[in-house]
């Protein structure tokens, strides 16, 4: 119990806070900072979690930022000669467009280091394609990956500033490489219309492990990407990817293709693990309010869940530019989760179908594939998807959310922060504005603040929050600005504190100031921290009390209640503040001050600056209540401030005897100062002086009066002239002493700067003249203007030499001489004070101890300077263990370090070699001594190395070398002349050293050729140099600065000095060895440059290969056998009307409009009698505009011109152009002509080589169909010539039909045994029999048997196929019936007769398997009869394959089911999950791993030997130069060739790919993988496998790159290994010979022309006004902008047009 007679009081008042609708405000807040840097705008900012720096991209520079906005490090990355149409590396010549080009960087990532290894910096910019680098993380301009000689798979980012790029990199385990794991990165992309256009717009590029022939950063093979039909059509805008749980989510804007083609904002997920892209599945997000285009996302917390925050802002009409109006809108990740999983699971067992019957999801990016049924549990079983599983997947119903906050300026930008488990988002907008919104639990928000970081520039989407959750980092167009998300801290009361209504900041009672939460120590218990969003937010206030305080020495009665709760939280707060004596003092322990008293001042200053009136007594070093000391003088509190009024006041200086690093003698002495001042009105400046012997003093000064002292202070007190002898020592004193070197009078010495008049530059002046020892040398004087020159040296008679003095201002000043009153000056001559030196740049920054490296150092006025000199601190490492125990002390009271006077440095002079330049040698460091810091001393200018370029100088060991001979160190090296003298590195080399290392032997140099960390490389002089001390000792030493290291002796071999063979054989063995040696070197350099592993797997492949060749020699013999056999029949048919070419129509309806259903050349012209006549009459005056060159010309520009004329459009209205025009073939070929002129003036800009390379314009298109019409007749069959080129492809394809029928084909998965293609080998042994079934064919009123061979495990669909073939031999494909129109009857006996079908009620189900019916099944014997009856209506079967109008024949799709249950014939899809299933345009089928085990790759090599001849045959009917070639090929050779000769290419190559992408690739490669566009056939699924390979060895066959295959080589490559380079010849000989052969003449290639012309076709024309239609006004704006085409009104023209075709009103 506590008792006191002291009176208290205390009264409580609650004072009600203001309404909480306070208006917002915007205030450009002071605690703002930031950094103006430049490359704006600035586009990119990470943070490194564990070193705090930041990371700042912009166009051309990168930034290393410390976290309190101090540069680091500084890289410029542009501009560089670049070209978007142009890839890397540029050649000025070959890419004529070039130039110098912003690089704007796209991409900052950290990449995670592995183990010891660090992290590093990914930095990808718009250059060269979008190639990226890695930098190190800890210091940016250290290169660690770059490529100087990128390929097409390691463009990364976008080449188009506009277009955005997000990536995100993850670590994943590594299963496909055996073990481990491996580091990827995930990049999205937008689309670029220039550039290469193949760059999918999701792709997965490696980091870690990187082995070559492995590079950084390439889209591999293996590695999955997000295949797009029409790339430019969806128009992707990325702005997030991020991570989250297992997944990688990436946020993305882009055109809606499934619904009304508007843009909507879509987030897309792939699971991490998922390398093939199976699990890609996307949903739409809804913001309500027409907010559809993200701007910025942030993955955060929302009342305790994961939520994506994304701001949105509302589109302009049907496009991607945003509006002002935005909002932020919340997505649950749970919610997002869950309707990307229904979106799977519709699409996997549902076919993409809801309960409603609606379709909730579908495959979209307009890939072949769709929506399945599978077996329920499938997203369980596959829940990252696998090879079956239908992909990519989109949902129809999006995730919905209503806008939290809406703003009417555009946000850019969002971040989030959880305080108090409350969510708080900061949004960023475009007038570089910072909102600050408080979200609630509900998903509503309640904005409090706005701050101003950059008015007017755009706040990036890069916001970032600091690890410790006080400032945001903001990035804007050209500044980094650090802003706090909160100020509790300014608001001085309980009001001011929660009107701010700031959710960061609330009232902490009892410790009576605002804070967050967290920082009142008792915000647990209730109503202790006050929070203005609270619902109880009122103010406690105390009016008054007395006493505030009360110490507990002391005994109180308790009068009141109340008392208690008061003097209970004071008696807590002493309690926890205190150690032990309650006062809020920590008490200090004597070994925490090593025995000094070092702690006491601050000691003393912590008692009387308390809060509890607590006194100190200085003697006693006791802190009490008491107001008087046992001992004199007494400090009392400084809240005591009553003074009387006094003529004097004492300074007491207590503790004047302590001193830091200083002799023992100092601490002995015990001594004290008293100053009187007078009190005056005015502030006096006081100069406090002591005297003794120590340098530094830590002491309190204290305002007493009598025995009584207030205002106690600590003071620091530092001699400067102590110990401070001379100049040098002088400036070796610590800058924040304020210590300089004063020439004045009575004697030069070290004071305080202020002491000193002037603080001058060293710079000696010397004055010449006569007689200058007139009178008294102290009457001599010289003046600099009005600074003094102080004498430096003995005066002589013609010779002055003076010491000059600072000066404030540069320029010109006069210089006088005193010779007691008399004064002298050198008219028109003045002396010049110049800026003071400053340095650049310095390098390098390292050295090792024994010095001599020469710092090549970079600035301004460095001539100025008369004494440079480079300094190094140094210290010794004992000296440096004593002061670490000593100071211990003082750095727990934060006292500032003192540095000893008796500092030990070396220096070196520096030599000046320009105003700009300069060079210093190292000093010398032992390595006993700790190098405490480097400097320049410029005269009196002082420069330290870190304030240079922010990096500290570093000294290392010496590198240390072996000795020449190290098992026996005295005896001489042997040395050979010619060779070179190879030393071992002990101690690795500093970097950069390799230009100073020099080598001296004897009295030569010994020429450095190779330096690296384990070798040295000189090469020594031919003849034996001279010993240096003329001993016949000849000493190596290695001299690297100062350091000299002696490698021993060496010994010329005396074999090679002194020869006895004559000179003139010496001669011939010297040039023979030269010969031997350079050849040598040159087979040495050779075999480096090829890879040892390549050339070894190729000669391993290719013996391989003709080992297995060899052992299938016999089955090849014996197939070709039967196939020659069966051929031979067949040929005699072809040979006449048997060969079933296609007529022209249906030839041409087939190449121009590929895969149409109907296409134009099929329809009829849909019209109502009524307008016929008037449509037809303007579709003919439109023909006669289309022969109209210029309206020709300007129609194709202006329609490539626009944005949504897509690829496929280009190649629609080509084929209706050729249509049209075919009636004019020569005018036809004219303008194609002129068109090609223009894109090859295009190309030569860019790069030559791509030209042609695929169909991205009209005119290549127009190409391509020219190509097929001049060529149609060399496909023809003729009497005359008999090796034209159909009947060899209809020979091709009917032996691969018949060797594809001999094995069993899966009539699910469309695999077949004998194939060439290794993704359609059927790797399962079936067993199988073969069965010669009678087959009864009605011949009139006749019937006859035929025998027709099948397999026992044919379907029956198979079977009737098959009796089809044998049937109607010879006959055309669309003349025979269907299979499906057919029934099979198998006859057994008078009555026995069964309808065979693929399924009925006797199929075999399994489980949820059932199997299609074979012979097998139905158990029928070799020899049966059977006959094909037509199908009834009643009977019913499955159809198994589906035939389109083409002749292509497709296998049913493994996802087919039927009553939910699964189909297989051959192999159930399940046991085969290697093999991904097929799908024609799947990218992953082209991309698998091409390593096949010897038994399948010995089935691909027996196909490949039977067929062996047929492929000759068509190659050489192609390729074949015994006949002249078609007068067409001749012709646009020719014209190439002209082309080529009018623009200056004279690379061969160049030409070579021109006529190789006109020709082979263009026309021969697409009849060759589709021969039904020739022929009236079927192409089943097996037969385009195999043809697609034979296609491809065709396009390698063009090709003039080097054919080298290895263990990864794709299988064709493999397979025709031996026959490419073959082939190749016969690419080259063929073109040699067209080359070299007469001129295609014009007359005779018209004549040509003229013979194919016809098929004018109206429906071309009105399918072509549909495009005039929608781009009516660009053509007519177009054509009226054009001066020819105002004469001849073509614009006019068109409008008629218009006005009959469609009523179109016009001008007219």
């Amino acid at each position: 119990m506590l008792a006191s007679s002291i009176p208290l009081s205390l009264l409580f008042l609650l004072l009600p806070l203001p309404p909480p609708s306070l208006p917002v405000i915007m205030t450009p807040d002071p605690a703002v900072t930031w950094v103006e840097l430049q490359g704006a705008p600035l586009s990119h900012l990470l943070l490194s979690p564990e070193e705090g720096h930041l990371y700042v991209g912009g166009v051309d520079h990168l930034y290393q930022i410390t976290s309190d906005l101090e540069v680091m490090s500084h890289v410029t990355t542009g501009p560089h000669l670049d070209s978007p149409d142009c890839l890397p590396p540029i050649v000025p010549q070959d890419c004529p467009s070039a130039s110098p080009t912003h690089n704007h960087n796209k991409l900052l990532l950290m990449e995670e280091g592995q183990g010891a290894e660090p992290g590093r910096l990914i930095v990808c910019g718009s250059l060269y394609q979008g190639i990226c680098d890695k930098r190190s993380l800890s210091n940016i301009s250290q290169l660690i990956y770059q490529t100087s000689n990128p390929v097409d798979t390691q463009y990364v980012a976008a080449n188009d500033p506009r277009v955005s790029t997000v990536g995100v990199v993850i670590t994943t385990e590594n299963k496909q490489e055996g073990g481990g794991v491996v580091r990827l990165m995930l990049v999205g992309r937008g689309y670029t219309s220039k550039g290469p256009g193949d760059i999918p717009p999701i792709t997965t590029r490696r980091l870690y492990p990187v082995v070559p022939p492995r590079r950084a950063f390439s889209q591999e093979e293996e590695l999955g990407k997000l295949v797009v039909g029409s790339y430019s059509e969806y128009n992707n805008h990325f702005v997030k990817a991020v991570t989250f749980s297992d997944y990688i989510y990436f946020l993305f804007f882009r055109r809606d293709m499934w619904h009304k083609k508007e843009y909507r904002t879509y987030a897309s997920r792939l699971c991490t693990s998922d390398r093939s892209f199976y699990s890609y599945v996307e949903v739409p997000l809804l913001c309500d309010g027409g907010y559809n285009l993200a701007q910025g996302a942030w993955l955060g917390n929302h009342s305790g869940k994961p939520a994506l925050f994304v701001v949105m802002a509302a589109g302009q009409a049907s496009t991607p530019v945003a509006t002002s109006r935005s909002a932020l809108c919340i997505y649950g990740m749970a919610e997002l989760d869950a309707m990307l999983r229904r979106a799977q699971e519709l699409c996997y067992t549902e076919g993409g179908r809801g309960s409603s019957g609606q379709e909730e999801a579908y495959i979209e990016y307009a890939v072949s594939s769709k929506c399945l049924k599978l077996p329920k549990g499938s997203l369980l079983e596959y829940t990252c998807g696998g090879e079956h599983t239908p992909n990519p997947i989109a949902s129809a119903v999006p995730v919905q959310a209503t806008p939290t906050f809406i703003s009417t300026t555009q946000l850019t930008a969002v971040i989030t922060a959880t305080e108090a488990g409350h969510t708080i988002a900061f949004l960023g907008d475009k007038e570089g504005q910072l909102h600050k919104v408080l979200v609630r639990p509900d998903g509503s928000g309640d904005q409090y603040g706005n701050v101003m970081v950059d008015r007017g520039s755009v706040v990036s989407a890069d916001l970032l929050l600091h690890s410790s959750q006080q400032h945001i980092y903001v990035l804007t167009n050209s500044r980094l600005s650090k802003v706090p998300v909160s100020l509790c801290e300014r608001q001085a009361d309980c009001q001011s504190c929660l009107s701010v209504r700031d959710p960061y900041c609330g009232w902490c009672v009892l410790e009576g100031r605002c804070s967050r939460k967290h920082q009142c120590q008792r915000h647990t218990q209730a109503n202790h921290w006050l929070w203005s969003f609270g619902p109880t937010n009122q103010c406690v206030t105390v009016q008054s009390l007395q006493p505030a305080n009360q110490s507990k020495e002391e005994q109180t009665q308790i009068l009141s209640r109340h008392v208690i709760v008061v003097l209970f939280i004071i008696y807590f707060i002493h309690s926890t503040h205190s150690k032990s004596s309650g006062f809020g003092l920590s008490s200090t322990d004597d070994d925490d001050t090593d025995g000094d008293d070092g702690g006491v001042c601050f000691r003393c200053l912590a008692c009387v600056n308390s809060v509890w009136r607590c006194n100190w007594c200085p003697v006693d070093q006791l802190c009490t209540h008491n107001h008087s000391c046992p001992n004199q003088h007494t400090i009392l509190n400084q809240r005591v401030r009553q003074l009387s009024v006094c003529n004097c006041v004492e300074l007491f200086v207590w503790n004047l005897s302590f001193c830091i690093q200083l002799l023992s003698t100092c601490a002995e002495e015990r001594d004290a100062l008293t100053l009187h001042l007078a009190l005056d009105v005015r502030p006096l400046p006081v100069c406090l002086r002591y005297t003794g012997v120590c340098v530094c003093m830590c002491v309190c000064v204290c305002v007493c009066m009598a025995d009584t002292c207030f205002l106690c202070f600590p003071v620091q007190l530092y001699d400067c002239s102590a110990g401070q002898s001379d100049c040098s020592q002088c400036r070796a004193v610590p800058e924040e002493y304020g210590c300089v070197w004063c020439p004045g009078s009575p004697t030069p010495s070290c004071v305080y700067n202020q002491s000193c008049l002037s603080t001058p530059t060293v710079c000696l002046l010397t004055i010449r003249g006569r007689q200058l020892l007139t009178g008294q040398t102290s009457d001599l004087r010289a003046f600099l203007g009005s600074q003094p020159c102080y004498t430096a040296e003995e005066v002589k008679d013609n010779q002055l030499v003076c010491e000059t003095g600072s000066s404030n201002q540069t320029g010109g000043v006069p210089l006088r001489v005193l010779f007691g009153k008399a004064e002298r000056t050198i008219p028109h001559v003045k002396f010049r004070y110049l800026e003071d030196p400053v340095i650049s740049e310095a390098t390098p920054a390292e050295s090792f101890y024994a010095g001599g490296r020469v710092i090549m150092v970079m600035g301004r006025n460095l001539d100025v300077v008369q004494q440079p000199i480079i300094v190094v601190w140094v210290e010794p490492l004992e000296v440096q263990r004593v002061k670490r125990r000593r100071r211990l002390a003082l750095l727990t009271s934060k006292q500032q370090l003192v540095f000893n006077s008796t500092m030990t440095t070396v220096s070196e002079r520096c030599s000046i070699l320009s105003s700009s330049q300069m060079t210093c040698p190292t000093p010398p460091v032992t390595p006993e001594f700790k190098v405490k810091g480097v400097w320049f001393q410029l005269d009196n200018v002082r420069v330290h190395y870190e304030s240079i370029q922010a990096k500290s100088f570093t000294y290392y060991p010496n590198p240390e070398l072996f000795l020449l001979n190290r098992e026996a160190p005295d005896v001489p090296y042997r040395f050979k002349p010619g060779g070179v003298i190879a030393v071992e590195v002990y101690q690795n080399f500093p970097l950069g050293i390799n230009k100073e290392v020099k080598a001296q032997l004897g009295d030569q140099e010994c020429e450095v050729k190779t330096l690296d960390n384990t070798h040295l490389y000189c090469e020594p002089p031919e003849i034996q140099p001279m010993s240096v001390d003329d001993s016949n000792k000849l000493e190596t030493v290695v001299i690297m600065g100062s350091l000299q290291v002696d490698l021993g002796l060496v010994q010329y071999d005396s074999n090679s000095l002194v020869s006895p063979v004559p000179l003139a054989a010496q001669i011939g063995l010297g040039a023979g060895a030269g010969v031997i040696i350079l050849s040598v070197l040159v087979v040495i350099l050779m075999y480096r440059r090829k890879s040892k592993q390549a050339l070894r797997d190729y000669k391993k492949v290719l013996l391989q290969l003709e080992t297995l060749e060899i052992n299938v020699g016999d089955q090849c013999r014996k197939e070709f056998t039967d196939l020659m056999t069966e051929m031979m029949d067949l040929s005699s048919d072809v040979g006449g009307p048997g060969l079933p070419l296609l007529d022209y129509k249906m030839y041409a309806e087939r190449v121009f409009f590929p895969g149409q259903q109907t296409p134009p050349l099929s329809r009829q012209l849909d019209l109502p009698e009524s307008r016929r006549q008037t449509v037809e009459q303007g579709l003919q005056q439109l023909n006669n505009l289309l022969n109209n060159r210029l309206f020709l010309t300007r129609f194709i520009h202006t329609l490539e011109a626009q944005q949504g004329f897509s690829q496929r459009d280009r190649g629609y209205v080509a084929s209706l152009l050729t249509m049209a025009l075919h009636d004019k073939l020569e005018y036809f070929t004219e303008v194609m002509k002129s068109l090609l002129q223009d894109l090859v003036q295009q190309y030569v800009a860019k790069n030559p080589k791509l030209m042609l390379r695929r169909t991205e314009t009209v005119v290549e298109k127009m190409l391509t169909n020219w190509m097929s019409i001049c060529l149609y007749s060399f496909l023809k069959a003729s009497t005359c010539l008999s090796s034209v080129a159909g009947e060899p492809l209809y020979m091709l394809y009917r032996a691969i039909k018949y060797q594809v029928d001999k094995g069993p084909v899966d009539a699910v998965t469309g695999k077949a045994k004998r194939t060439l293609n290794d993704s359609h080998l059927l790797r399962e042994d079936i067993d199988y029999c073969a069965v010669t079934l009678t087959v009864l064919v009605k011949n009139g009123v006749e019937v006859q048997p035929c025998p027709v061979k099948v397999l026992d495990t044919d379907t029956i669909t198979q079977v009737k196929d098959k009796i089809l073939d044998q049937v109607y031999r010879g006959a055309p494909y669309s003349q025979r019936p269907s299979a499906d129109s057919l029934d099979l009857e198998w006859r057994s006996g008078q009555a026995g007769h069964l309808t065979l079908s693929d399924d009925d009620v006797t199929a075999v189900v399994q489980g949820r398997w059932k199997r299609i019916n074979t012979l097998q099944h139905y158990k029928v014997p070799d020899g049966a009869t059977v006959a094909l009856i037509p199908r009834s209506q009643s009977s019913s079967g499955l159809g198994v394959n589906q035939v389109f109008q083409t002749g292509e024949k497709t296998p049913m799709l493994e996802g087919e089911e039927e009553e939910g249950l699964r189909l297989w014939h051959l192999v159930k899809s399940s046991e085969d999950p290697e093999i991904p299933k097929h799908r024609k345009s799947s990218m992953r089928e082209r991309e698998r791993a091409k390593a096949i085990p010897e038994i399948y790759l010995t089935r691909l090599l027996s196909m490949k030997g039977t067929l062996q001849k047929f492929v000759d045959d068509v190659f050489v009917a192609i390729l074949s130069t015994k006949r002249a070639p078609p007068i067409a090929v001749r012709f646009f050779f020719d014209f190439l060739d002209d082309m080529a000769e009018k623009h200056g290419i004279d690379d061969p190559e160049t030409v070579h790919i021109w006529k190789t992408n006109s020709l082979p690739l263009r026309f021969w490669v697409n009849i060759l993988k589709n021969p039904q566009f020739v022929l009236d056939v079927q192409v089943t699924d097996s037969i385009d496998a195999i043809l697609s390979v034979i296609a491809q060895t065709f396009i390698d066959s063009c090709t003039t790159s080097e054919h080298k295959v290895g263990r990864d080589s794709p299988v064709n490559k493999l397979l025709y290994a031996r026959e490419i380079p073959r082939y190749k010849q016969l690419v080259e000989r063929y073109y040699s010979d067209i080359h070299s052969a007469a001129s295609g003449c014009y007359q005779e290639m018209n004549s040509t022309l003229t013979e194919l012309s016809g098929m004018n076709n109206l429906v071309a024309l009105h399918e072509l006004y549909k495009y005039i239609n929608k781009y009516y006004d660009q053509i007519i704006m177009s054509l009226e902008e054009d001066s020819s085409g105002q004469k001849m009104q073509l614009a006019y023209r068109l409008q008629q047009v218009a006005a009959l075709v469609e009523n179109k009103v016009t001008d007219l």
